[in-house]
């Protein structure tokens, strides 16, 4: 890779890292205060986003390098609480890149609605009779929403789905119908909402049928995007362990998340950690994503890892990711919040299909990252290195000193707060 300003970015103040990436042309050439001013969001937006506001909470907003995706390099913005998830992601992503880099897929982005009608005396009738009028459901909710039409989007088809009477679960038969919907560069909640609300009406008069709701679905099994890597086992040996020995305990990690619903749930918490992170420094709606990626994992009947890596017939470690992805690049917060504006020009202003395969590698990244910790040092050893900070803050070290006691503290048998501010009073009295 060619020498960068970026070139042990973490090591750099915060100034310096802003200075480094205008000399790298990532940002518009400006005083360092002008681009920190940029990122504030504004009292007056913040109060119309939402409902009884009183304040903003801030998290802080990171950058994972080093990735290249599709051929094309990227520097991710991901804003988390969480420490060592950039670092796993920035350690993956520069691995992964000497093998090559992600490669992704990306389905045609469609989304769901769904109109769901209860008290259907005939179900073959009222099958029959839906089939029949797909092209007039078509029109009534292209016609309610014109718009996404114009640009090329708009519903496309519908599918029908019969949900048996569950005596047990006291749930009465239905007969749901899903709208398909192409949102083009939108997430298309709106859009959806409006299409199945006009739909609704018609579907009872041909069904005898009575609607319970039309609502947008957030599992968007008609969108998915999918992330893999193919890593050769010289660049995996680590401490004492082969590169054979460090995939083969990746594999068996990938298999036991597989099969154990508890070791997946940690597992694939793992791939969001990067998600969610990305998922809402570009604006989007993190709740969606993580409710449409379990409900993903879970499609077999059990629960199961969103990941999986295996062996190639070169001996090589093969990675892939695939979940639903239904997000947007316009919409929402995406045009108005200010750190949102950053991050989709910080990643080249993507289209949303770029922009899933992004998000989609970002997540095999990490779990690259937290599989191979696992099997090899274990996962604390890196995560207590960066826990060691926020307890030399919470200490009440500030300035150089959360270096210094963070340092000490790692050293110590145990750290935690009460080791920590003890580092912190003698430190200060050494200095006295």
């Amino acid at each position: 890779m060619r020498k960068s300003k970026l070139d042990r970015f973490y090591q750099r103040t915060i100034d310096e890292r802003i200075e480094a990436l205008i000399a790298e042309n990532y940002l518009e050439d400006q005083s360092i205060a002008e681009f920190k001013d940029s990122l504030i969001l504004p009292a007056e937006v913040a109060n119309h986003m939402i409902e009884n506001q009183i304040g903003t909470y801030h998290l802080p907003l990171g950058l994972g390098l080093h990735f290249l995706i599709d051929g094309n390099e990227y520097l991710i913005p991901m804003a988390t609480e969480e420490p060592s998830v950039i670092a796993a992601a920035c350690f993956a992503a520069k691995t992964i890149r000497r093998a090559g880099g992600f490669t992704t897929e990306v389905s045609e982005r469609v989304m769901i609605g769904q109109i769901a009608l209860k008290d259907i005396k005939d179900k073959v009738k009222a099958i029959d009779a839906v089939k029949a009028a797909e092209e007039e459901i078509i029109t009534i909710a292209n016609e309610a929403h014109p718009s996404i039409v114009k640009r090329g989007g708009g519903a496309c088809n519908i599918k029908l789905r019969w949900i048996d009477e569950d005596i047990e679960q006291d749930t009465p038969s239905l007969l749901v119908i899903h709208l398909h919907v192409k949102t083009l560069e939108a997430m298309g909640a709106n859009i959806i909402n409006t299409m199945v609300e006009a739909v609704k009406p018609y579907l009872e008069s041909i069904t005898d049928g009575k609607a319970i709701m039309g609502i947008l679905s957030n599992y968007a099994t008609e969108c998915l995007a999918t992330a893999r890597c193919h890593i050769p086992v010289d660049i995996l040996a680590r401490h004492g362990l082969s590169g054979i020995e460090v995939r083969d305990r990746i594999i068996e990690a990938s298999q036991f998340a597989i099969a154990d619903p508890y070791r997946a749930v940690t597992n694939n918490k793992g791939i969001m950690n990067g998600i969610d992170a990305l998922v809402i420094a570009t604006g989007n709606d993190s709740r969606a994503i993580e409710a449409g990626a379990h409900a993903y994992a879970a499609r077999s009947g059990q629960y199961r890892s969103l990941s999986k890596w295996t062996k190639a017939d070169n001996g090589d470690l093969l990675g892939e990711l695939s979940l639903p992805l239904p997000v947007g690049t316009v919409g929402g917060s995406i045009s108005i919040h200010p750190g949102a504006k950053f991050t989709h020009q910080i990643l080249g202003f993507p289209d949303a299909k770029q922009l899933e395969s992004i998000i989609v590698s970002l997540g095999l990244a990490q779990n690259f990252a937290a599989i191979r910790a696992l099997v090899t040092d274990g996962i604390q050893k890196g995560h207590m290195a960066l826990q060691a900070k926020s307890l030399a803050i919470s200490s009440g070290a500030t300035g150089d000193e959360i270096q210094k006691v963070a340092r000490a503290l790692r050293r110590e048998k145990h750290m935690n707060l009460k080791t920590a501010r003890e580092i912190l009073l003698k430190l200060r009295e050494d200095d006295q």
